[in-house]
């Protein structure tokens, strides 16, 4: 299954939006946190998890869902937010802790929830198995169409959860499709010594689902693999396991020393890097030429800066708002 030239040109303009987008986060978060480093500080307090690399993930798979398919995510969301439709101005407030916010500024960046598009994320590792399970159940029992897909990091296979969410998703044949982002680090643990596969997708076997390995970070590659997961799910044929092997340009997370990388490892995944890659094979394909590329560019950035004005100008949410929209 390959992208058509619409497919090809809207994933590369959502991996471009990721990009730009975490590039004016992550100059903002650094305001007010320097010359001594306290996350505290700032216009975006907190910790912050960047996804820069793991953008053809995002792009490949949602390309296939649309906003009746729900999505559950990592503490790591920003390029699956944006690939499945979250509005960016309310994301970009809701990182901002303002009012606007998807949430309020309740929840900041590894709490986005988006209901218009199905889209939810969380801190805790695996969190997103369970919940994906649990939608697709839902619309198991009520003969309703539509699939979860739940992210989740490498280091997030070795969590209980992700196992029995895996066990009930083959027993019941639910329409789940689990993707694990492989960037080979949990944290500062390389994957090779925490997990003992070195492949997460031959665990599927022992839950009675397909499970597929997709090496090079390649957009076009994850889209074809995830095409089929999601046409068996939709055909109810059950769920699938994906790992996809991708990169972490940045640390764990901001502020992070990244001492743990051997020398000269983070020079070569910068050369590497999905977009650039992609942006000369749209060429190469003729699927856009360098002005079309030009233009969608500057659109990505456009978008970004609205949402980045629209956050600073946006009231702070108030203090007594942290007593409001819970559950008693």
């Amino acid at each position: 299954m390959q992208p058509t030239k619409s497919q090809t040109l809207w994933m590369y303009e959502m991996m471009v939006v990721s990009r730009r987008f975490e590039e004016a986060i992550e100059k903002i978060y650094l305001e007010g946190k320097t010359p001594a480093f306290n996350m505290a500080n700032g216009p975006i307090p907190g910790e912050m998890h960047l996804s820069n690399g793991q953008e053809p993930v995002a792009v490949g798979v949602c390309a296939h869902l649309d906003a009746s398919d729900a999505v559950t995510a990592t503490h790591r969301p920003h390029h699956q937010a944006i690939a499945k439709g979250v509005d960016l101005r309310k994301m970009a407030a809701e990182i901002f802790g303002k009012s606007t916010g998807l949430s309020g500024g309740r929840g900041g960046h590894m709490h986005l929830f988006d209901p218009a598009v199905n889209f939810s994320c969380s801190g805790i590792i695996g969190e997103s198995c369970g919940p994906a399970c649990g939608v697709g159940l839902s619309r198991k029992l009520q003969n309703k169409s539509g699939v979860a897909v739940a992210f989740l990091g490498e280091g997030a296979a070795n969590q209980g959860a992700f196992h029995e969410a895996l066990n009930l998703a083959g027993v019941w044949k639910l329409p789940v499709v689990f993707v694990i982002e492989d960037n080979s680090w949990g944290i500062s643990v390389p994957k090779s010594a925490a997990t003992s596969v070195a492949r997460n997708d031959v665990r599927a076997a022992g839950y009675g689902m397909p499970g597929h390995y997709i090496p090079g970070n390649d957009p076009y590659a994850i889209f074809d693999v995830a095409g089929e997961a999601i046409a068996r799910a939709r055909a109810g044929d059950g769920p699938t396991l994906i790992e996809i092997e991708t990169y972490r340009l940045a640390g764990h997370f901001m502020g992070d020393a990244e001492q743990y990388r051997p020398a000269g490892e983070k020079d070569a995944l910068f050369a590497k890097d999905p977009i650039p890659k992609m942006r000369a094979r749209l060429m190469a394909d003729g699927h856009a030429t360098e002005d079309e590329i030009v233009g969608l560019e500057k659109r990505a950035d456009e978008r970004v800066a609205d949402a980045i004005a629209f956050a600073r100008e946006s009231k702070p949410a108030a203090g007594t708002d942290a007593l409001t929209a819970v559950f008693a």
